[in-house]
């Protein structure tokens, strides 16, 4: 999938907010670093077709995440916010084995470029 010009919304939040987002969504428990909502995809997705989504990204875990991997908070900003933008690509490390290594790889370069 390739774009000549794109859209996203990038939206800061906390525990509690994504935590709700995690539950109603995805039918997970407790509040994660990142969720991304591609628009590229399903029945609406050609409504607004530059449109890439929205990555939401919980401030509350990546700071404790910056602290614990003794990195700065923007440094892993970056990486989340990188993360969640994959995810609007199709990229998609869930389900493990060769999918999980392209997407960190992939990481790692963006990572590289933007440093």
């Amino acid at each position: 999938m390739g774009f000549d010009d794109g859209e996203l919304s990038i939206v800061l939040t906390d525990d509690d907010e994504i935590a709700k987002l995690n539950s109603q969504y995805l039918g997970r428990t407790g509040p994660t670093n990142v969720i991304a909502f591609p628009m590229q995809e399903g029945e609406f997705s050609s409504i607004t077709p530059g449109l890439l989504g929205d990555v939401v990204i919980s401030t509350d875990t990546a700071e404790k995440e910056a602290e614990n991997g003794g990195v700065g908070i923007e440094e892993r900003f970056s990486e989340l916010l990188i993360h969640g933008i994959l995810h609007l690509f199709g990229y998609d490390h869930e389900q493990g084995g060769e999918e999980e290594i392209i997407m960190e790889e992939k990481t790692k370069e963006l990572l590289n470029k933007i440093n």
